[in-house]
């Protein structure tokens, strides 16, 4: 007999059998936490269902999930403006990820807004400063002890503030954040631009600079433009050598890197069925090429499937409660729709030197031959937060059994990196690492390594050309080995293995042969891998440490001579005044990424010390002067320098400077050092044709003018030489503001500035940045 309990109702008193049903009952209300991890954080799809009843009212009209989504999780469902590609969205998101490089500027801004904890869920995930050398085990340990300063700082202010920290050796932050804190329907910013990977499963996951974090940390509500929603309608199902990254790689294709800036990709169609979760959540990963503000995809079953492999079959439950929610709505309407057949998409390879030129690998050999890229492969790298889940390391070391079956082994250099702890001890409990290692892999660790430039690569001389492919997500100039002479392909896993196997890019497993020990020519088996392992995840070493229950007791130290970690000092707010007479630091032309901007690299472990770090601002853009980096004319002393000590003399001297940029400037990283670090040097604005989305919040944030020529002509009519006055007092909101000229020799003309600013950053370019703003929020209550 079950137990019950009483219920007074309208002064009756009832018996009601503890679990059975009653009409007043929602299967809503049940309580789901939405991380093993942690207690007392919900998923709370009442409370998202009943923000989306009130904005159904109001818009009355069909909605995509991306809107779902971000409308459920509004401040102000009744008050807020909602117009795709206008309105700022005021927003509550579910969680915040941070990296370990990015969570050091961002909890030393947190540290300054004097509060005693995170008021959002948080965790930290230290993947980035850990160098791929000579494999897994030896660069760990040699990195612990590099690093310590800075894992000690992290560990010790993640158990202040109250957040999770993953330990070095965890794994990548995306992958840890897929098996452990995404969920359907959610809303998650990250301090890193491919936090999109979680809508893989069916999780709104935006990458932001660190300061957007903070303000979550802080409790206050983010904000981001209303995006506009790209449908890509997927039908057919993949086979054979096709792989879920050749979707993102086509896609890339078709958008280019800023095709998808200002809008959200919404995959949706009948061939989403035939992708496992963690292939959706490669599509998304790589989304961050096209600039897009994240992708997503809908919750179907084989999430559900996920979720119960990775121990949280509750929230796939409940997920299925709301599943309505979780999909968009019939004759919902896209702003652009991309139409994909899987079963006649081929492989792909992208690159090089950029992730959205992209060749069928039908035609890739031809293309080798017609641009001259060297055909001999030295390095073949599988791994990284886009492409190492179980279904990845399954069919890559399928082919590399098949491949030993013949008595071949890898002619390339060939390198794997585990995307986590878990996905490495159950790759090794199920043999594919052993299969991978006699294929002649090197095991590195479970972190971000190559592709984030962290490898001590080796095998070739700086400027010495020669091709990479790896299963990555970015392949920009230097990227990977700090080579501007490397060329870098992406790909699938699959094909990774293929050419490293064969060790030239003119080989097409689909239809060239091998010669096998004997001799014998033979056809590679199409790959086969399993999307979830058949005995279950072992998680491995545990690599998690809870926040304690007593956080007073915790002190967090920062030496006030330490080269890795600093303390920040306020910028100083803006003086009122219209900048008169100013120089151009540098007028940068063609692509400059974020990596121009701030390069990463051995450049991380400064990630924590501004000024430090701030001897790498622009080294890696090229001036339009001279056509060479790191090399600017003074207009003070006639003499030419690099740009980090130009500006450092300018402001020395009381001289502010603006920077002229070409298209798509800051696309890449969410890497918030790109706007500090020319903040710091004595920076006042950022002129281009236009922004990448996350660098241009990034430079509002630390109170920089990011403005855009409203004739993009105007950008070829500066010279980098050239003097400038900037009026600061026409900023206002929708109103253009005036660039006017002085050329050396020649008659003053002016430009006309267009912006995105609203009424609140405004406030923030006027305190000096919006952690003043903040801080200054906070005196005035």
């Amino acid at each position: 007999m079950l137990a019950s309990r009483k219920i007074i109702r309208a002064g009756k008193l009832l018996y009601r059998a503890r679990g059975m049903a009653t009409v007043s009952d929602s299967p809503l209300d049940k309580k789901v936490e939405m991380t093993n991890w942690e207690k007392g954080n919900y998923v709370n799809y009442k409370k998202m269902a009943e923000n989306l009843a009130i904005v159904r009212s109001r818009l009355n009209r069909p909605l995509t999930y991306a809107e779902k989504i971000l409308y459920s999780h509004l401040d102000d469902p009744h008050g807020q403006d909602i117009e795709r590609g206008k309105s700022y969205l005021k927003l509550r998101p579910d969680r915040v990820a941070l990296q370990d490089a990015t969570a050091q500027m961002a909890i030393l801004q947190f540290m300054s807004a004097g509060m005693p904890s995170v008021a959002t869920p948080t965790t930290v995930h230290c993947d980035h400063l850990i160098e791929a050398q000579i494999g897994g085990e030896k660069d760990l340990a040699r990195a612990q002890e590099i690093n310590k300063e800075v894992y000690d700082f992290l560990s010790s202010s993640c158990a202040k503030y109250n957040i999770g920290f993953w330990r070095p050796g965890s794994g990548i932050i995306h992958q840890i954040v897929l098996e452990n804190y995404a969920f359907p329907g959610g809303l998650m910013i990250g301090t890193d631009s491919h936090t999109p990977n979680a809508g893989g499963l069916g999780m709104c996951a935006i990458g932001v600079g660190g300061a957007d974090a903070v303000d979550v940390m802080a409790n206050l509500p983010w904000e981001l433009k209303a995006p506009k929603v790209i449908g890509v309608r997927l039908s057919g199902e993949l086979s054979g050598w096709t792989a879920p990254k050749d979707i993102i790689l086509k896609v890339a294709g078709i958008l280019t890197v800023k095709g998808g800036t200002g809008a959200i990709i919404e995959y949706h169609g009948p061939g989403v069925a035939s992708l496992s979760s963690t292939g959706m959540g490669t599509i998304c990963n790589m989304g961050a090429e096209i600039g897009a503000t994240t992708s997503v995809f809908p919750f179907n079953d084989r999430m559900y499937d996920y979720l119960a492999a990775t121990k949280r079959k509750p929230i796939g439950d409940l997920a299925r409660a709301y599943s309505k929610e979780l999909h968009e709505d019939e004759g919902a309407e896209y702003d652009e729709l991309i139409e994909l057949n899987l079963s006649e998409l081929e492989p792909h390879i992208n690159g090089p030197f950029t992730p959205d030129l992209a060749t069928p690998i039908s035609k890739f050999k031809e293309a080798v031959e017609a641009n001259k890229w060297p055909s001999e492969l030295k390095v073949g790298l599988i791994g990284s937060c886009t492409n190492s889940s179980y279904e990845d390391m399954s069919r890559a070391a399928s082919i590399a059994r098949d491949a030993l079956s013949h008595g071949l082994k890898a002619k390339s250099m060939f390198t794997v990196t585990p995307g986590s702890e878990q996905i490495r001890a159950t790759i090794e409990r199920d043999g594919q690492l052993k299969t991978l290692e006699e294929f002649g892999g090197l095991i590195l660790a479970n972190a971000c390594g190559p592709c984030i430039g962290q490898w001590d690569r080796r095998d070739v001389k700086k400027g010495e050309p020669n091709s990479i492919v790896s299963s990555y997500n970015r392949n920009f100039t230097g990227r990977n080995d700090a080579n501007p002479a490397t060329h870098a392909f992406v790909t699938s896993p699959d094909l990774v293995v293929a050419l490293t196997l064969a060790g030239t890019l003119n080989f097409n497993p689909l239809t060239d042969t091998l010669r096998d020990k004997d001799g014998n020519d033979f056809l590679l088996a199409q790959p086969t891998g399993d999307g979830l392992p058949a005995n279950g995840y072992d998680p491995g070493r545990d690599t998690y440490q809870a926040p304690p229950a007593d956080r007073v007791s915790v002190s967090v130290a920062v030496s006030p001579t330490s080269d890795r970690l600093q303390v920040l000092e306020p910028f100083k707010p803006w003086d009122g005044k219209d900048a008169v007479d100013i120089p151009i630091l540098i007028k940068t032309k063609g692509k400059t990424t974020t990596d121009h901007i701030s390069m990463a690299g051995p450049w991380l472990k400064y990630r924590g010390h501004l000024d430090n770090i701030s001897n790498n601002m622009l080294i890696g853009a090229i001036n339009a002067a001279n056509g060479e980096a790191n090399k600017v004319k003074n207009v003070t002393t006639g003499e030419f320098d690099a740009v980090p000590a130009t500006a450092r003399d300018y402001k020395r001297k009381g001289i502010q400077w603006v920077v002229v940029g070409d298209w798509n400037y800051g696309e890449g990283s969410s890497r918030e050092h790109a706007a500090l670090e020319p903040r710091h040097l004595g920076g006042l604005a950022i002129i281009t044709r236009s922004f990448a989305r996350i660098h241009e919040t990034n430079l509002k944030k630390q109170g920089m003018l990011p403005l855009t020529f409203i004739n993009p002509e105007d950008y070829d009519k500066i010279n980098p030489d050239d003097k400038v006055d900037l009026l600061c007092t026409e900023l206002a909101v929708g109103v253009p503001m005036t660039l006017r000229v002085h050329p050396k020799d020649g008659k003053t003309w002016e430009a006309k500035l267009a912006h995105t600013f609203n009424e609140p950053q405004i406030e923030w370019f006027k305190n000096g940045s919006a952690l003043n703003t903040m801080a200054k929020a906070a005196v005035s209550k």
